[in-house]
């Protein structure tokens, strides 16, 4: 297997593996991503380096997202305020490859480069339905924040989200 950044080239797989997820999740009453949200970014994330990449045979099993900031990070009271955090974002399996220990895998390697970068916490937030992925997250010793972060759309639906934090 290899462990890479994105480049514009794997666009097209990405786009597709998060499709694949999306159906899936809304199959399991999981209704948080759509057509729209994650892949609207994916380009912007491989351009700013931000999206790391596991593939096997030309395949991406699966990928993820470090970004500096969150748009809820100062809306839950985070357990150790002081040190500098990165955010894990956008975290997806292939389908095709779940409950194998890749999201275990790729939670070990978002921690091997945030530290890498110099951070002292892994952060991330997780829509409150989303309970697969609030499991694995706790799973890997994530805890959670206080507090909930009220993500609004313009359409007025709202996602409930919870924080969650690990020291590196």
């Amino acid at each position: 297997m290899e462990f890479r950044l994105a480049v514009l080239n794997d666009l097209v797989q990405i786009k597709d593996m998060y499709r694949q997820i999306v159906r899936s999740m809304n199959e399991n009453n999981i209704q948080i991503w759509d057509d729209i949200y994650p892949c609207v970014f994916f380009e912007n994330d491989i351009k700013n380096n931000q999206m790391y990449l596991l593939i096997d045979n030309n395949e991406i099993i699966s990928a993820f997202v470090l970004c500096n900031t969150n748009a809820g990070e100062k809306e839950v009271k985070w357990g150790h305020d002081a040190g500098k955090s990165i955010y894990l974002d956008r975290l997806g399996v292939n389908i095709k490859y779940s409950n194998k220990g890749i999201g275990s895998l790729m939670i070990y390697k978002a921690k091997e480069i945030a530290k890498s970068l110099g951070n002292e916490y892994l952060r991330l937030f997780v829509v409150d339905i989303n309970i697969p992925a609030i499991k694995l997250y706790i799973k890997n010793g994530f805890e959670k924040a206080d507090g909930i972060y009220n993500e609004v759309f313009d359409d007025g639906f709202v996602l409930h989200e919870y924080g969650y934090e690990i020291k590196i």
